[in-house]
């Protein structure tokens, strides 16, 4: 199977579930075959979340299904894995996270064009239920009102 240059991984449930409030990109540290299994695009951040450990940053959560071509040295598919930002930015983040009770969700994970694992991360807070109807209501009366255009127009 030929990699793919540039893999975009999209954690679709966080827009939805969560109001972003601000945005980061960090590099992961990756070990073994994780980064050849992410060039192929078998990752998922779908129920992965971030939280400091000592300082520093690591997602949870995050799988990275075992690569196909490797034979002994494996890695662990739901391994926590270590995400690298400026100081300034994690004693920001751990402060949020600490005094205003916000998660940090990863959005996106993507490789670079030098083919580094990036992930980009938003400072979130959590919406309540009718929040979501409102977003759920919004869409369908787009849906709706494209619908009678493309009708009308026709």
């Amino acid at each position: 199977m030929a990699l793919q240059k540039n893999v975009t991984i999209k954690n679709r449930k966080a827009r939805f579930e969560y109001e972003i409030l601000d945005k980061y990109v960090a590099g992961i540290v990756l070990r073994g075959t994780e980064i050849k299994a992410i060039r192929e695009g078998k990752a998922s951040i779908a129920e992965s979340f971030c939280e400091f450990s000592n300082g520093e940053l690591f997602v949870i959560n995050m799988t990275v299904q075992e690569y196909s071509h490797a034979s002994h040295y494996t890695h662990d598919p739901k391994n926590a894995r270590k995400l690298l930002l400026n100081r300034s930015e994690l004693k920001k983040l751990e402060k949020e996270v600490k005094n205003t009770g916000l998660t940090i969700i990863p959005l996106l994970l993507f490789t670079n064009d030098r083919g580094l694992a990036k992930m980009e991360i938003a400072l979130c807070k959590g919406k309540k239920q009718y929040d979501k109807r409102e977003v759920m209501k919004e869409r369908d009366t787009k849906r709706d009102l494209s619908r009678i255009k493309k009708a009308f127009n026709n």
